[in-house]
């Protein structure tokens, strides 16, 4: 195995590239003391070091690092740990760890999250946001019927009329411009296109859509 390439992130901070291909991130000091140097053969026992110690015991601490100031999805905390320069096999082996304590669970996260948009974000908003943070779809229907248990409901009316009411909004005395940009806010909400029509336009209004 040769070294390739050390491309520079930081001061302190470096990729290293072997044989061509990326393999991991490593700080100056490291790169010094598992005499990694571009253009130069790769001891096997300082890389066993680095793959099977150094790596996953920081990768590890970074994720719980992480998870102390808020929650992760497991599929956030795996982006995070990627935008780190970890490499997948020690990725996967930081998520075991976190998930083994159960600092992560997605069915959590996803109930949470219901729970805490419920009264401002349609289902299908909550749903969308949901699965961009990669939860999986089966996970989705659990947290909604653990959500539904719990006495949860939504009424997308009410809750279209509660919105509209907090932003001062008026159909009777709102101009065209203001039946568009509350229009546009309450679609962005996820609410059903013909709910929104009823509670922000006038019949008259329908001809700028």
């Amino acid at each position: 195995m040769r070294v390739t390439e050390i491309e520079e992130i930081s001061k302190s901070r470096a990729r290293v590239y072997i044989d061509e291909e990326f393999a991991f991130v490593l700080y100056r000091g490291e790169l010094r003391s598992f005499h990694i140097r571009a253009g130069e053969e790769v001891d096997e026992e300082a890389y066993r070091s680095i793959m099977d110690e150094v790596l996953p015991k920081r990768a590890k601490l970074r994720a719980m690092n992480l998870l102390q100031s808020r929650e992760y999805t497991v599929r956030q905390l795996h982006d995070k740990l990627k935008e780190g320069g970890y490499p997948e096999d020690i990725i996967g082996q930081a998520l075991d760890y976190v998930e083994s304590f159960h600092y992560t669970d997605d069915l959590r996260y996803a109930t949470g999250f219901i729970r805490s948009h419920e009264g401002d974000r349609s289902r299908r908003r909550i749903e969308q946001d949901l699965l961009r943070r990669g939860i999986d779809r089966a996970v989705l229907e659990q947290a909604w019927a653990a959500w539904e248990e719990e006495g949860g409901v939504q009424e997308e009316g009410a809750m279209i009329r509660a919105l509209l009411e907090k932003k001062g909004f008026d159909r009777e005395t709102a101009d065209l411009k203001q039946r568009q940009k509350m229009y546009g806010f309450l679609m962005r909400k996820g609410f059903q296109a013909e709910q929104v029509r009823r509670a922000v336009l006038t019949d008259g209004s329908r001809c700028w859509e």
